[in-house]
């Protein structure tokens, strides 16, 4: 866990760096993170437990002291068995209750810290939000980062509703403080560009904008209303990992009933739109039909060269709607698989806990072995192993290569043989190759081949 929580930090240290944040907000972070890798650490951390205490036992003949008193291993494994139930059982109650919890809140706290301090938070090389205007600069220097270079500046018009005036300049340098509520921005050797909003027809076909150059120009960015942000505020509640069960049901309902509809409007719509009386409301259908053939060739070579257009215009235009409509129903089938795997994942993560424990048990049994060498060797393998095919499997099925269900239990799935394989090697005292499989006689019949007599001396 406590290497799982630093790469939490690792992983959001850009959301997270730069906004003096107080103690209690970081450990409040750490807190929320705790539940959300929990479905990494628990399976790992039994397949650990179980290859280090078994191995260790039969590292110090633990398990022949038992035989000799006629304890077999599965006896020897029951009570530990139970245990794990338990353990499984538990975990889906904890998948199904605290961890929705858990990344609610970090998901939250999270995007609640990333809004703190814009004022501080201009990056190079790329776009960042201040008040009603979005900046980019080329290179920051100074002591404090005050002098950039190569800026651009782009500035909302609330009343028009988009970006209508662009700034350029060479150089500008932060003259007010980055911690204050009002930044002063003073640019130099630019250019202000501002299309015209006209909302008459014939001037707005001209495209109007009013160009100057200048020497210097300050701008000044009120960021008082975005640094006072409410740091407990949970308006975020639109991820599948927030939900219970019974939520996530409900949300694949809607999301299901809402589909089919869009696939009957969708259909409906293209009939009504390819219909004859649509396609061509000015022509005479019974002419068209008398002569299909020679109704281009009997127009002039305007109206024929005008009609292809028009159909190469249509047809353009409906590949692109087509292919619109196919991506929104790729996105929406990827969210509804989203919602079906989350909720098997629930159930996985109980499952996965006693399948490795199957594993972890019998194979420290075998390879005798204790301590934190060949045993962790072995547990981070088999783990890492289940946990990239959950993650290949996960993504398969959201890009719809196979069902959702299966790409939540396909590492499970595979690893489940391999239990039942080892508990069998080590309940009946084998290893986990044949007695008669040896690598010193595999080699040794390569060593003591014979030459053959026709072989050059």
């Amino acid at each position: 866990m406590f290497i799982l929580i630093l790469q939490a930090i690792w992983l959001y240290i850009k959301e997270l760096a730069g906004k003096d944040l107080d103690v209690l907000t970081i450990a409040k972070f750490l807190y929320y993170s705790t539940p959300v890798a929990v479905p990494i650490a628990l399976p790992l951390s039994v397949l650990l437990a179980a290859i280090l205490v078994f191995g260790k036992m039969a590292e110090n003949y633990e398990f022949a002291a038992m035989k000799s008193n006629g304890i077999s291993l599965q006896r020897a494994m029951r009570s530990l068995t139970f245990v794990i139930l338990g353990i499984g059982i538990t975990s889906f109650l904890f998948a199904n209750s605290v961890i929705p919890w858990g990344y609610f809140k970090q998901r939250n706290l999270r995007g609640n810290i990333a809004k703190m301090k814009p004022a501080m938070a201009i990056g190079q090389g790329t776009f960042n939000q201040l008040g009603d205007i979005n900046i980019k600069v080329g290179e920051k220097s100074g002591e404090n980062g005050e002098f950039l270079t190569d800026v651009i500046i782009h500035k909302k018009n609330p009343r028009k509703n988009g970006n209508y005036t662009v700034i350029k300049s060479k150089s500008g340098e932060l003259k007010s403080s980055l911690k204050s509520n009002i930044i002063q921005l003073v640019l130099e050797d630019g250019n202000y560009y501002e299309d015209l909003f006209i909302t008459e027809p014939k001037k707005a076909k001209t495209s109007p904008f009013v160009k100057t150059e200048f020497k210097e120009y300050a701008l000044n960015i009120d960021v008082s209303k975005l640094n006072q942000v409410d740091i407990d505020d949970e308006s975020v509640t639109d991820n599948h990992r927030m939900l219970k069960i019974n939520e996530l049901y409900n949300r694949i309902d809607t999301f299901s009933l809402a589909l089919t509809n869009n696939y009957k409007i969708y259909r409906s719509n293209q009939h009504r739109t390819w219909a004859p009386s649509t396609m061509d409301r000015t022509a005479a259908l019974d002419t068209i039909r008398e002569n299909p053939k020679d109704l281009l060739a009997s127009l002039k070579i305007f109206d024929q060269r005008r009609a292809l257009d028009v159909a190469m215009s249509k047809v353009r235009s409906q590949k692109a709607a087509v292919q619109n409509r196919e991506d929104q129903i790729k996105g929406e089938k990827s969210r509804l698989a989203k919602h079906e795997i989350e909720i098997h994942k629930k159930y996985v993560l109980g499952v996965a806990c006693i399948i490795l424990f199957f594993i972890g048990a019998p194979l420290g049994a075998i390879i005798r072995k204790g301590g934190m060498g060949l045993p962790l060797v072995v547990a981070t393998l088999f783990f890492l192993t289940y946990h990239f095919i959950g993650i290949f499997a996960e993504k398969a099925a959201t890009e719809g290569a196979f069902p959702a269900w299966l790409g939540a239990w396909l590492s499970t799935f595979i690893l489940f043989p391999i239990g039942i394989y080892l508990t069998y090697r080590a309940t009946t005292d084998q290893g986990i190759f044949s007695n008669e499989f040896s690598f010193k006689k595999l080699f040794s019949k390569f060593k003591k081949r014979p030459k053959s007599p026709h072989a050059a001396p």
